[in-house]
C-alpha cells in the first residue's frame, strides 16, 4: 500500500519514465511569451499543431482560425504552438510586444513561444527536426506542421493552406477522435 511519504518518489519515477518514452522529436521545452515553462513531452499522445507567426504578415489573420481550432479542440487534446519569428522580416516586435498584439488584436490564448529563428543554419532544433521529417522547411510565415500523437509522423503545409482546410482537417480529426 502506498503512503502519503512514498508518493512522491512514485510519482517521480513514474515521471522519469514518461520522459524517457518521449519521442525525440517532443522533447523540446519552450518557454511561452509569458515567460511560463512548455514541455512538448507533456502532449505526447495528443495532435500538436505548429505554426510560424508574424505580425506584420498578410497571413497574420490565421490566428483567428488557429485560435478557433485551439479552442474547439483543445479539450480533446489538440495544442496548438504559435513560434514568431522574424525569418521573413515581418515581425520586427520584441517578445512583450508580440504578446501585446496577439493578445489585443486576435485574444489569443494558445501558446506562443519565444521568437525564435525556423530557418536555414538558425533555426531552432525544433524546427530542424520538423523539416528532417516532413522534408519541408516555412517558405513563408504560417507554415503548418501537424504533428501526429506517435510524436512521429508530421505533415506540412504552406502558408496559404488556412488551419481549418479541408487538407487539415481530414488529417487532424481523426486525431482526436471526431
Amino acid at each position: 500500500m502506498l503512503t502519503r511519504a512514498l508518493l512522491p518518489a512514485v510519482f517521480l519515477a513514474w515521471s522519469a519514465l514518461s520522459w524517457a518514452e518521449c519521442p525525440p522529436l517532443l522533447n523540446h521545452q519552450f518557454r511561452t511569451l509569458q515567460k511560463k515553462p512548455i514541455d512538448l513531452c507533456q502532449w505526447q499522445g495528443k495532435p500538436i499543431l505548429v505554426v510560424n507567426t508574424a505580425s506584420k504578415c498578410g497571413f497574420t489573420p490565421q490566428f483567428e482560425k488557429l485560435e478557433s481550432l485551439y479552442k474547439q479542440y483543445r479539450d480533446k487534446g489538440l495544442l496548438v504552438i504559435g513560434f514568431p519569428s522574424n525569418d521573413f522580416w515581418q515581425e520586427p516586435k520584441d517578445n512583450e510586444e508580440i504578446a501585446d498584439f496577439c493578445k489585443l488584436t486576435y485574444f489569443v490564448e494558445f501558446p506562443m513561444v519565444e521568437k525564435s529563428a525556423v530557418t536555414g543554419d538558425d533555426a531552432n532544433p525544433f524546427y530542424k527536426q520538423l523539416k528532417a521529417i516532413s522534408g519541408n522547411s516555412p517558405r513563408w510565415n504560417f507554415h503548418k506542421y501537424l504533428i501526429a500523437p506517435d510524436g512521429k509522423t508530421v505533415y506540412s503545409w504552406g502558408s496559404s493552406t488556412k488551419p481549418d482546410d479541408q487538407k487539415v482537417m481530414e488529417k487532424l480529426l481523426p486525431m482526436l477522435g471526431s
